[in-house]
């Protein structure tokens, strides 16, 4: 299962710095990875992981990449947290949700 986040095209770009940040206050230990085909976040203790695109360390679009098991629960309420602090919001099947 993935979970499209991004903010609104007329909201400035957040920096990697800032989302890792916002990560980490919400108690989740995040380490960025920079491969060839993209940027990926990886939270200590979980399989989840977080795609996130990024241009010259800016980033309006991320997908969180649901391990099985890990759909719901206090890990996706905390990624939730973080990039809402951050003023963006998800997409699923139904449209737009705040975060």
């Amino acid at each position: 299962m993935e979970t499209l986040l991004q903010l609104s095209d007329s909201s400035a770009p957040s920096t990697l710095k800032e989302v890792l940040d916002a990560l980490k206050k919400q108690h989740l230990e995040p380490r960025l990875e920079s491969k060839a085909w993209g940027d990926w976040i990886y939270l200590e203790g979980y399989n989840s992981v977080i795609s996130i695109e990024s241009n010259r360390g800016l980033s309006a679009s991320a997908t969180i990449e649901h391990a099985e098991g890990e759909e719901d629960g206090e890990l996706v309420h905390s990624i939730f947290r973080a990039f809402g602090k951050l003023g963006w919001h998800g997409m699923d099947d139904d449209g737009e949700f705040p975060l």
